[in-house]
């Protein structure tokens, strides 16, 4: 199954457009920005490497990605329900 979901990474360079997609159990962040940096054009975060998913609304929904070797990543996602339902599943198997 594959999702996609439009998002921004908030990063220290500021905010980055982009596409979240969802599959085979990972989520992979997608920019085609040319000035960005490598390291921001194609993260992939597995769920079996995520510790915890957190939301919170400062102007608009923000989810943080806490990874078991402590990087974080904060993403602006509208779509808060079905993330949330992604995790559930695989985490109730």
């Amino acid at each position: 199954m594959k999702k996609r979901f439009m998002c921004s990474l908030i990063c220290h360079n500021g905010i980055l457009g982009g596409s979240l997609y969802y599959e085979n159990n990972s989520f992979t962040y997608k920019t085609n920005k040319l000035t960005v940096n490598k390291v921001y054009k194609n993260i992939v975060l597995k769920l079996d490497e995520i510790v915890e998913l957190t939301w919170k609304w400062v102007i608009f929904p923000t989810a943080t990605f806490h990874m078991k070797n402590g990087d974080k990543y904060k993403f602006i996602i509208f779509n808060k329900r079905c993330i949330n339902e992604i995790f559930q599943e695989y985490y109730n198997r």
